[in-house]
């Protein structure tokens, strides 16, 4: 049985292989998956390479290419390459409406199988019937809703931190106990379901990712791939465009999106 963590670098998968390094958590784990959608803050990918120094396991690194660069561009054909993010949209009844997304079944769940293939040798081959890999995923207690079973027969879905009743505050809480920093919060940087506090500080203290969101919004705002009914489509629940919001650090009212619906929402494979 291949025992793999599912390494999205946040607070809780951070904690959870760091617990695990220290054997709180066992059995020692055969490699870390860190899904890379090549769009992530420059602070997470900094935390992630202090990360594996401290582990004494392998960290692989797997991508399915750049989210960035995919969406909201034209293909040579001039059309639109399909629209992955959960992003919101005007209808023609002026109404707004959340897209489906396929970037956490595409650009995450998907490399970390493949590479779990890898491992057992079975790349190419027909899948296990019964499971061979069990995966640790960093869900805590105050968001148990994201923890869902595998979908394949052969991956066993494990939940580390729900055995121990370990909320996200307790991860922060063992993190300054073991005397480590705390690790900053893994998503794209023009994920929808950024709540304001995650905006502010992308807006305030990261210019190149904040760029890169703004970017993402104006390429998606009348992207035909998007809805058919939809005349516009925006990062923000708030149907403006990025470039004309103003966060404030320190911000006292979230946004509907805040961090309880980005729960619900997700797969349990991000943001963690």
């Amino acid at each position: 049985m291949l025992n793999i963590i599912s390494l999205g670098a946040g607070v809780q998968s951070s904690t959870m292989a760091l617990m695990a390094a220290h054997g709180e958590i066992t059995p020692m784990p055969d490699c870390a998956i860190f899904a890379d959608t090549q769009a992530e803050p420059r602070k997470v990918y900094e935390w992630l390479d202090w990360l594996e120094k401290q582990l004494p396991f392998p960290v692989h690194r797997v991508t399915q290419g750049s989210l960035f660069d995919i969406i909201g561009k034209k293909r040579l054909n001039g059309k639109y390459n399909h629209m992955p993010l959960p992003a919101f949209t005007r209808g023609k009844d002026g109404k707004g409406a959340l897209l489906n997304r396929s970037c956490t079944a595409d650009y995450k769940i998907a490399p970390i199988r493949r590479k779990a293939r890898e491992l057992l040798g079975i790349t190419g081959k027909r899948s296990p019937i019964s499971p061979v890999v069990v995966q640790w995923i960093g869900i805590s207690t105050d968001e148990s809703q994201r923890a869902k079973p595998a979908r394949e027969a052969w991956i066993e879905h494990r939940w580390p931190l729900l055995e121990m009743d370990v909320s996200r505050a307790g991860c922060i809480s063992w993190m300054k106990l073991h005397g480590y920093a705390q690790p900053p919060k893994s998503s794209c940087t023009f994920c929808p379901f950024h709540d304001a506090a995650q905006w502010a500080d992308l807006q305030n203290n990261d210019p190149v990712s904040w760029a890169q969101a703004v970017e993402v919004d104006e390429r998606i705002r009348h992207s035909r791939s998007a809805q058919r009914n939809a005349t516009e489509t925006f990062l923000h629940r708030s149907l403006t465009p990025l470039k004309d919001l103003k966060f404030r650090l320190k911000e006292s009212s979230p946004d509907l999106f805040d961090e309880r619906t980005f729960a619900v929402e997700c797969e349990g494979m991000c943001g963690v």
